[in-house]
């Protein structure tokens, strides 16, 4: 299956969807992401598509979200 790709107008546009996005897989799993991610990485949860799709997702959650604060710390 082929994923779509989505273009953002702005880095916020992108946090608010990856946001969405990582709040239906913990309501889903009732777990937070955080949580799950480090439990994914050290190998307890195996690699069913939803895992690997949450992962890339938290990933790039946080490299966002790291970008939005480099920026905001350029200003100030």
């Amino acid at each position: 299956m082929k994923k779509k790709r989505i273009e953002y107008k702005s880095p916020i546009d992108a946090l608010v969807a990856i946001i969405k996005r990582l709040s239906i897989y913990e309501h889903q799993y009732t777990m937070d992401s955080e949580k799950f991610f480090y439990r994914y990485n050290n190998g307890n949860l195996d690699d069913r598509n939803d895992f690997i799709s949450w992962a890339n997702d938290y990933q790039y959650y946080r490299a966002i979200r790291l970008d939005i604060e480099k920026h905001l710390k350029n200003v100030a």
